[in-house]
């Protein structure tokens, strides 16, 4: 099969010849349909994220089609699933036994610790793959599996807020502002100085205000999300949210966070981090996707362009999500 293999931070990635996996009980060997990038991956290829083992295949938004599964499993060869970033968890520790599997202490984490999705074929944890429909694109449905679910976990914790503000308006964004116009909130959309198409399109998916990090919105919030992997935008929503206001941090990664008065955070106001993802929550926003529907925005790549779609990524020459998609 062919793969998209990782071995040095700052070196391009190269599509090679690989061994198709082969799977044990419980496992599902998945023919890829598409494989959506996050910046989690640009964290991996540029050494902000150090994996525990090279070669790696990198990718954790999959969609595919099964091709193997043992006599027991509750996947039949032809269904489509998609898997995320969770890849499997212990099932033993603290925190798996009482309901935090996002906490688990050996978590296996999908185009990190084992290999990803950038493949012709990935191998995956039956018990970590969640059912998506047949009828819409895979290209379509790669993004709902990071942007869609570590987004809606961050959302989760804004809990119920009346205003809510994205710092960075890319795939997390795009995808959870239809979620909380959804549910009548007001969205208030913080993009880069030179982000006039990404202010654009907040305002077309119904933003109340649009404006940048320097910028002050016309009322405090109730919470902010930041997806940009950026520490000096802490203080900056935390003086933009109300008296007991939340700002959550949503990347798995982020760049230091500066130091800052007491005062910002003083009068009750609270910071909190995202870390992975549950079935519980996945299930859910995976639900809600298909009722609403959310709308996703792609640009499509085959996998012989992976280098170039990363380079797209890393430019901000992308609007949404990049996807890599298999014949």
């Amino acid at each position: 099969m062919q793969a998209a293999i990782f071995e040095t931070p700052g070196k391009p990635l190269q599509v090679r010849e690989m061994p198709i996996p082969t799977i044990k009980d419980g496992e599902l060997l998945l023919q890829v349909e598409a494989c959506g990038l996050c910046r989690t991956d640009l964290h991996i290829l540029q050494g902000e994220l150090i994996p525990p083992h090279t070669p790696l295949i990198p990718g954790h938004q999959i969609v595919g089609i099964v091709k193997e599964s043992s006599s027991k499993s509750r996947f039949k060869k032809g269904e489509r699933v998609g898997v995320g970033w969770l890849g499997k968890t212990c099932a033993n520790c603290y925190f798996c036994q009482n309901n935090l599997e996002n906490l688990c202490d050996t978590p296996e984490l999908t185009g990190y610790s084992i290999h990803g999705g950038l493949a012709e074929f990935a191998k995956v944890h039956e018990d970590f793959a969640f059912p998506l429909p047949q009828d819409i694109e895979a290209v379509k449905l790669a993004p709902l599996l990071c942007p869609g679910l570590i987004g809606y976990r961050a959302y989760k914790m804004c809990k119920e807020v009346r205003t809510i503000g994205f710092f960075g308006f890319g795939a997390s964004a795009h995808l959870l502002i239809q979620v909380a116009i959804s549910e009548g909130r007001r969205v208030f959309a913080f993009v880069k100085p030179e982000g006039k198409q990404k202010a654009i399109d907040a305002q077309e998916l119904g933003a109340s205000w649009t404006g940048t990090s320097d910028d002050f919105p016309p009322e405090p919030l109730d919470a902010i999300i930041i997806f940009a992997p950026l520490g000096d935008l802490v203080p900056k929503a935390l003086m933009r949210v109300r008296k007991g206001g939340a700002v959550i941090l949503a990347g798995i990664h982020m760049s230091d966070i500066p130091s800052f008065p007491y005062r910002v955070i003083f009068e009750e106001k609270s910071l909190k981090s995202v870390a992975n993802l549950t079935r519980k929550e996945s299930a859910e926003f995976l639900e809600i996707a298909k009722k609403l529907p959310v709308k996703t925005f792609t640009e499509s790549y085959r996998l012989s362009e992976i280098n170039e779609a990363f380079h797209q990524m890393q430019t901000g020459k992308v609007r949404a999500s990049c996807v890599i998609r298999f014949p």
